[in-house]
């Protein structure tokens, strides 16, 4: 008779498919620790084909592409829209046909080991892939939202053979003439373009952990240039980088008052954001005599997001500096904006208000603050 050992060993090393047949060798043994060994593989088996049913899901946008004749798929999708430091990355990923790998998710719901691990097999069995870099000066040049086009349409063209469609998360790319489509929270959605966020967000991280290494005092592995406190009391401290957003940063470097505490405010509206299912796109956006403080995106929606920080309410709430002249000026940089990119779908302008008072801080965000008209 086999020990216990044995057979949960045997049991351990089965392949998936072939674990029925082995159990059902062991159902008749009574030992408590056959029978452990027997329901652990049961539930193997149970997860392994809830994940199978989960990639399937994630194939849907590519078999539609399929059915339509388009068999070489791209997914493209950046990290590093929303840091203070750094470049932003993209990366575009050919997989096969149907492929399925397991654990391939949003790069944000995984653990940084998950993602090493299927970085490497993404690379591996993938068709072809490609990364886009775009560095700081650039972003500081045309903007973020300009600066991740030019970096996916530099991602495209690393890739051989040439996609037949593309899958882009949230976005359209423009200057790109293959069919493409962009899938809202497409990351989560579409197993191309998880791949896609994977290969990306390891490739900058990594970046960052080599730029910590020349700018140790920023913390740069840990924050990967994101606003963090620590982040920010280092700027304050040593000034800027050479890596440093100079467009995303310059309120950090007036002593403390308004600007800079209104620098802050701006900081926690974006996280807050993002914790509500925003996407940041662009920051600080400056034209035609006025300024937006945050566009993002959200289901269908372009928001432009006017923010607000005040200390005690001695001037009242801090929506209430959100005048008629001030939404003229938003309005018509805004209309700047969606002219500039070319943009169309529903627009929506949001007030983000940060309150500090007696020692805490209130945050609250109004959709739909006011209207074009």
């Amino acid at each position: 008779m086999q020990s216990i050992k044995e057979i949960k060993e045997f049991l351990q090393q089965c392949p998936v498919g072939e674990l029925i047949q082995a159990t059902e060798a062991f159902m008749q043994d009574e030992r408590k620790g056959v029978q452990s060994a027997i329901a652990s593989a049961m539930k193997r088996k149970d997860a392994y084909e809830r994940e199978q049913m989960r990639l399937e899901g994630l194939l849907e946008y590519e078999k539609a592409c399929y059915q339509q004749g388009y068999e070489l798929i791209a997914g493209i999708d950046e990290v590093g829209r929303g840091p203070l430091a750094g470049p932003v990355v993209t990366a575009a990923v050919i997989l096969p046909k149907n492929c399925k790998i397991v654990g391939v998710d949003d790069s944000k719901k995984l653990s940084p080991k998950k993602r090493e691990g299927l970085y490497e097999e993404i690379l591996e069995k993938a068709i072809s892939y490609g990364i886009g870099v775009v560095s700081w000066e650039r972003i500081d040049e045309i903007n973020i939202l300009q600066a991740t086009y030019e970096a996916m349409r530099e991602a495209i063209a690393q890739l051989n053979p040439v996609p037949r469609f593309i899958l882009a998360d949230a976005v359209t790319i423009p200057g790109i003439f293959i069919p493409q489509k962009g899938i809202i929270k497409g990351d989560a959605k579409s197993l191309s373009i998880g791949a896609a966020s994977i290969v990306a967000k390891v490739y900058r991280d990594r970046l960052m952990e080599s730029y910590d290494e020349l700018y140790p005092a920023y913390g740069f592995a840990s924050n990967k240039g994101y606003g963090s406190a620590e982040h920010i009391a280092a700027i304050r401290v040593h000034g800027l980088c050479p890596i440093h957003r100079r467009s995303f940063v310059k309120n950090f470097m007036t002593p403390e008052n308004n600007q800079t505490k209104g620098a802050f405010g701006e900081e926690l509206a974006v996280k807050e954001m993002v914790r509500l299912g925003y996407e940041i796109l662009d920051r600080n956006y400056r034209r035609q005599g006025g300024e937006i403080d945050i566009i993002a995106k959200k289901d269908t929606y372009i928001i432009f997001t006017e923010v607000k920080y005040r200390t005690g309410r001695k001037n009242g709430e801090p929506g209430e500096a959100v005048d008629k002249r001030k939404q003229e000026h938003i309005i018509r940089t805004a209309q700047a904006y969606i002219a500039q990119n070319a943009l169309e779908g529903d627009f929506r302008f949001d007030v983000a208000e940060v309150l500090e008072e007696n020692g805490k801080t209130y945050f609250r965000y109004t959709e739909n603050a006011f209207w074009l008209t």
